[in-house]
């Protein structure tokens, strides 16, 4: 359970919050003093901090200051009724993730909250290169991740990884999709000197066009109708961190120029403000198209191309280091057993004949999901090949004839192919629908498959639990409204 800590001397905020975060599933600490906060933080740990500007022994940004020296790590928002531009630049310049402006709307809490917490998820789990044990097995640890492989190409990928880790170079890392490009991006982040300040992953063909550059960059307010708040990009968010930029070939040509020129000079401009900003970030990018065809076509500037093309990591397909497939499946049986407090011990010689096999065309993420699913499904200690149901093998069959399980798979599959061609497709309202109703069908059949729990559920769908929350918030909203 996530734990957030709350900062204010105003009782009743404080009491409104908890109960407004408790609902949410989180853990919530309080206090009413800044030195006093200071001194818990000394003692304990928090996923994020929430922190008011103007309290009686001290304002906001001194304690600020006092708790990035405590605990350099964890997200801090800044609560103020005083919006104005000059603390929010204040708060950024002392390290606050982001501020926000009482009273509050609560979608914009949320919305806030739930971005400083993924934030500090992903700073906070560290990925670890191979460490076996003698038998050759990966060794799983809580709370970390790591990257699994033995095959002369992934020994490649992570000779790279120790090489420009601490360089402080810019990153291009290349591969299909499922291959485990974000896994990368973060393992060099932590193997860096900027290990201790900001990491944020940004998926490029996830915003639309029209929003991407204010969430890059940010925008001043008034900058467009329903700018009522100056807005802090993510750039901006991670000065003196790592940014990782995922799809970056999706990218705008109008962003890219603003891009390069945070990568030449180190600076930019909000969104309808004429102030320069200075910025020292680190990119790494990553993309599964040819990058070079892309810029011979003239969808991706060239100047930006070999300016993040310093370094190139490719990482290879699984159906070309087939010996990695039982090491990989060894490692997420133990993580999920121990995850979803399973019993399963080990799989069955069929069974590892049959994953040995498999083309995997989905990658990594793929058979990640695969395991994960037999993992929900089974009762006894072991996985069996009766476990793993592949799409391409029961693809004859009518759909009548397909158990839940089989239909789910055959669903995933068929959604994580779509998914890219409906992202780059225009934003009218045929492709919209169809997208809202591909992803509420596989939400309701993960629900169903996980029995309701909401936790499982979003786990099964390689998504947050708040996002999943929100998704079924839009689902209900339209029900009442249908």
């Amino acid at each position: 359970m996530e734990k957030i800590f709350l900062i204010d001397d105003d009782e009743g905020l404080i009491h409104f919050l908890s109960r407004f975060f408790e609902r949410k599933g989180y853990e919530v600490t309080t206090c009413l003093s800044g030195p006093e906060a200071v001194r818990i933080i000394q003692h304990e740990s928090f996923d994020l901090i929430l922190l008011d500007y103007k309290m009686p022994e001290s304002n906001g940004i001194d304690i600020l200051t006092r708790i990035r020296a405590a605990q350099v790590k964890t997200p801090v928002i800044l609560m103020t009724a005083y919006g104005s531009t000059d603390i929010a630049i204040e708060a950024m310049k002392r390290g606050a993730y982001d501020y926000l402006v009482k009273p509050f709307e609560r979608k914009e809490l949320s919305r806030i909250v739930s971005e400083a917490l993924q934030v500090n998820r992903q700073m906070k789990e560290i990925v670890r290169l191979p460490d076996a044990e003698p038998d050759g097995r990966p060794l799983p640890i809580s709370g970390e991740l790591q990257i699994i492989g033995n095959s002369k190409k992934m020994q490649e990928v992570y000779k790279l990884i120790g090489q420009v880790a601490e360089s402080d170079v810019s990153v291009m890392i290349t591969g299909e999709s499922g291959t485990g490009k974000e896994l990368v991006a973060r393992a060099i982040y932590h193997h860096s000197t900027r290990k201790d300040k900001p990491f944020i992953a940004i998926n490029c063909a996830a915003i639309p066009e029209n929003l991407f550059e204010s969430e890059l960059f940010g925008y001043e307010r008034g900058a467009f109708s329903g700018a009522e708040r100056t807005h802090i990009g993510k750039i901006e968010r991670c000065n003196g961190g790592t940014c990782f930029l995922d799809e970056i070939a999706d990218m705008s040509l109008s962003t890219q120029a603003k891009l390069l020129r945070v990568l030449q000079e180190g600076e930019f401009e909000r969104l309808g403000g004429s102030q320069t900003i200075k910025v020292h970030v680190r990119i790494i990018a990553a993309s599964n198209k040819d990058m070079e065809m892309e810029v011979r076509q003239g969808r991706f500037r060239a100047d930006l191309f070999w300016r993040l093309k310093i370094i190139t990591i490719h990482l290879p397909p699984l159906r070309e280091r087939t010996e990695d497939i039982l090491l990989l499946a060894d490692y997420f049986l133990s993580r999920f057993s121990r995850e979803y407090a399973k019993s399963v011990r080990y799989l069955s010689e069929a069974a590892r004949k049959k994953l040995k096999t498999c083309p995997w065309p989905g990658n990594v993420r793929e058979l990640e999901n695969c395991i994960r699913r037999a993992i929900l499904i089974t009762t006894g200690d072991f996985l069996s090949e009766d476990h793993f149901i592949f799409s391409a093998q029961e693809e004859g069959k009518p759909l009548s004839r397909l158990s839940r399980e089989q239909l789910m798979d055959r669903l995933r599959i068929k959604l994580e192919a779509i998914i890219p061609e409906v992202l780059h497709l225009s934003e009218d309202g045929i492709h919209a629908n169809i997208m809202e109703m591909v992803e509420e069908t596989l939400i309701r059949m993960a629900l169903k498959e996980c029995g309701g729990n909401q936790v499982h559920a979003a786990k099964l769908l390689g998504i947050s639990r708040n996002t999943l929350r929100h998704r079924l918030k839009k689902m209900e909203e339209k029900s009442l409204l249908s």
